[in-house]
């Protein structure tokens, strides 16, 4: 439990470095990123942050993604005791505990293989042991779970779009107005493919490799299959907009920065999602992940360092070496 308090202090400094300040409007952009927009083009070039954890915004109605059954009880400020709690049914009272990250086996989106995976990971995290993931092994992150990352920065070409994901480093490619390819190569992001429809970009995506020891769609461990289907929605919005799903994430998430969604009037960046997998899911789910503007529109250069220390697990899979290389 220390090890991950000594995590969630880094990633608080983190956060609040990139926080934007409220109020803010994206910066103007300028360069060839801007020039390829059109004026029936949407623009959604800039640095985006929503540093809200877990991340999922459940929506307001209709099936939605696991959730946290362990609660932060005392928050003042969206700013919680680091002292653990008991695992708790999900509640109004209390965010998602990020320091024992107990996924909610009982919804009824999950089949009963997929509940009981949900249900061990949740057991591990009870006893006070951190489970190794994506992010802590410092793997690709597959899509959804790359949504984690705090910042993304969009860039827009007029035959492709490039995404750019903060702390790490990692990258998508999106292919406009192309077809999937078939049959499909599985990849780490998996094959993304996108369009307009008016002032929305939508990106779907299959092919999402599933031969490694962290094939998971969350920090709850809830896995996928070869079966998986995501597809974005991106638009730009005001804050009457967005206002439910702000609530929402306030009431679900810990705001490592605070909350910096509120009083922000300027422009948001909505990401609404649609997951199906017929060989995990019951139905397909919804949720969102609404983004504000970056300070100074910079990604932070940060990067993601393997530690046997800090997750001592024998399931670590740091590269090692038998013998000396020299």
């Amino acid at each position: 439990m220390a090890r991950q308090r000594v995590f969630l202090l880094s990633v608080t400094l983190m956060a609040m470095v990139a926080m934007p300040a409220l109020g803010q409007e994206a910066a103007p952009v300028s360069g060839p990123a801007r020039a390829q927009s059109t004026a029936s083009t949407p623009d959604f070039f800039g640095v985006w942050n929503h540093p809200s954890f877990p991340w999922y915004e459940p929506p307001a109605s209709g099936p939605g993604p696991v959730t946290n059954r362990s609660r932060w009880p005392y928050i003042v400020n969206q700013q919680p005791s680091l002292g653990g709690s008991p695992g708790l049914p999900p509640s109004k009272e209390g965010v998602s505990d990020y320091d024992q990250l107990v996924g909610d086996y009982t919804n009824p989106i999950l089949q009963p293989w997929a509940a009981e995976v949900v249900k061990k990971f949740g057991e591990i995290s009870l006893a006070g042991i951190t489970s190794p993931n994506p992010s802590n092994q410092c793997w690709p992150e597959p899509v959804p779970f790359i949504f984690k990352r705090v910042q993304m920065q969009m860039i827009q070409r007029a035959d492709k779009i490039t995404i750019l994901y903060g702390e790490d480093h990692e990258v998508r490619w999106v292919r406009l107005n192309q077809p999937h390819p078939t049959p499909v190569t599985p990849s780490w992001h998996g094959d993304s493919v996108g369009h307009y429809e008016g002032d929305t970009l939508v990106i779907d995506t299959i092919g999402v490799r599933t031969d490694h020891p962290y094939a998971m769609i969350d920090l709850f461990g809830t896995p996928y299959t070869k079966s998986l289907h995501v597809v974005e929605r991106y638009r730009l919005r005001g804050y009457d907009d967005v206002r439910d799903a702000i609530e929402r994430n306030l009431k679900e998430n810990w705001q490592a920065a605070g909350d910096v969604f509120s009083q922000h009037r300027g422009k948001f960046l909505q990401l609404h999602l649609t997951i199906e997998d017929e060989g995990v899911f019951t139905v397909p789910w919804t949720a969102t992940l609404t983004y504000v503007p970056a300070r100074n529109d910079q990604l932070r250069e940060d990067v993601c360092a393997e530690n046997m220390q800090f997750y001592p697990l024998k399931n670590a899979a740091v590269p090692t070496a038998d013998k000396p290389d020299f």
